[in-house]
């Protein structure tokens, strides 16, 4: 079900009166506190674009972005988001927190900042997985080796004590075709995320086997985390501050109004299908960044890859070498409502 044009229209209008105009009240934030903050260190910023409509509190605060000063912000289109991020091409994008973690295991000069949602990867099986243990000899498709598909499986089977290296046959696919091979039952199983996550579920396709956003103790750790350039953070800490706080914003939209940022996602061309959208904005817990440890997730993630010899780094390390809550401690206060 699509949203009509003057629907469009009005999301659209709503959504920058709301951010432009009443974001301050909204939130509790008083337009003072960030007027006396120095400025950015820089006016220029880039945000990753990739088609997930569960990204959306990073369009929706482009208005909020340019209100902090931002005077130039770029939306780059890339599907290689840990190369982007790791290049600078890109300064700041939710990700897969176990994705960035395998990535930073390997170099990637990325850092986590504040973890965002809840809930957007779905684990679907064949006639033959209804759990995770009915993976065991089963062949499941990846997107890239150590990419967001891999570890989240090698997690979740290293987990109930599978060993993911010998248990499981893992093949190499790109994202289309494993999702071909899914469906006509030639892989067993799949990990889906937004909207095929949506449609998934919507048309009944194959076994939900884990419903990260239900299912412990999935469900009790941020699965997307906002992950900075690691030289664009520490160069610029003013600027990344006010990036956080118009994120952590829009991600607050995202939670009170589900309808509306369903409907802007479809007007921007974020996402096609507003049903869809608006089930994956009633579904994530957007709200948690305020209740739940970003920290804590960081160790819960870590302990799963090293169990799945994804990664060597101890959580202790993983904690004081790649994150940075020095923002997020700050804003937990001043938004605080």
């Amino acid at each position: 079900m699509q949203p009509s044009s003057s629907q469009r229209q009005s999301s659209r209008r709503r959504f920058l009166e709301l951010t432009l105009g009443g974001a301050a009240a909204y939130l509790s934030l008083r337009a003072e506190q960030a007027a006396a903050e120095p400025p950015p260190e820089t006016t220029k910023l880039s945000i990753l674009k990739f088609p997930a409509a569960c990204l959306a509190p990073q369009y929706l605060a482009e208005e909020l972005l340019r209100a902090e000063g931002f005077t130039e912000v770029q939306y780059v289109e890339r599907h290689d988001l840990i190369e982007a991020l790791s290049a600078g091409d890109v300064h700041f994008t939710q990700i897969f927190c176990p994705w960035a973690m395998a990535a930073q295991e390997d170099g990637a000069p990325i850092v986590f900042l504040a973890g965002i949602h809840l809930g957007c990867y779905d684990l679907f099986g064949g006639d033959k997985v209804r759990t995770i243990r009915d993976l065991k000899g089963k062949t499941v498709a990846m997107t890239e080796l150590r990419g967001g598909t891999h570890v989240f499986v090698a997690s979740m089977a290293a987990y109930v004590g599978l060993d993911p290296a010998k248990d499981i046959n893992f093949v190499l696919k790109g994202w289309d075709e494993a999702r071909e091979l899914f469906l006509a039952g030639k892989v067993d199983a799949f990990i889906a995320y937004p909207p095929d996550a949506q449609e998934f579920k919507a048309k009944k396709i194959g076994n939900l086997v884990v419903h990260s956003a239900v299912d412990r103790p999935w469900s009790q750790y941020y699965c997307c985390m906002l992950t900075g350039n690691r030289e664009f953070v520490q160069k610029n800490p003013v600027a990344t501050k006010r990036v956080l706080r118009a994120i952590l914003k829009a991600t607050d939209i995202c939670a009170r109004d589900p309808k509306g940022a369903a409907e802007f996602l479809v007007a921007r061309g974020h996402a096609t299908r507003y049903d869809y959208a608006y089930q994956l904005m009633t579904e994530l817990s957007y709200k948690a960044w305020r209740d739940y440890d970003a920290e804590n997730s960081v160790r819960f993630w870590a302990l799963r890859l090293y169990e799945a010899g994804l990664i060597k780094s101890t959580p202790n390390k993983v904690i004081t070498q790649w994150t940075d809550w020095r923002a997020l401690n700050q804003l937990r206060k001043e938004l605080k409502t």
